[in-house]
């Protein structure tokens, strides 16, 4: 049987509780109950989003961006918003705000250093 498309999507970070404290503060996401002990699995839809604990092997602090090469898009409502919340608070903004193909975009480091882009057209 063929894949039918992205399910979930995960991000090994570094401290789960202040990654956790980031996307709850500036994206506004919201823990859901399930999920594992190692993991925070946000409400978020169609596709589930989680912070896990990095798994036995990885280094993250020996790099500096993890995850190059993957595109991390998350649809949000107020992207100006978002930006200028991160922005006054001293958060790496990695390319400004644009109206592009997908509305109002720009693209932030998270405290791990995954660049993620925000956009506000479904």
């Amino acid at each position: 049987m063929p894949a039918i498309g992205p399910d979930f999507l995960s991000l090994q970070v570094r401290d789960r509780d202040a990654s956790q404290a980031f996307y709850e503060q500036y994206l506004g996401l919201v823990r859901s109950q399930a999920g594992p002990p190692h993991a925070v699995v946000f409400e978020t839809k169609p596709i589930a989003f989680a912070l896990r604990d990095a798994l036995p092997g990885t280094d993250l602090a020996s790099v500096t961006q993890p995850g190059i090469g993957v595109a991390i898009w998350l649809h949000a409502t107020d992207v100006q918003a978002v930006h200028d919340a991160l922005a006054a608070d001293g958060h790496t903004i990695v390319s400004a705000p644009i109206d592009g193909p997908f509305g109002r975009t720009f693209t932030f480091a998270d405290p791990d250093g995954y660049q993620v882009t925000l956009h506000d057209r479904a």
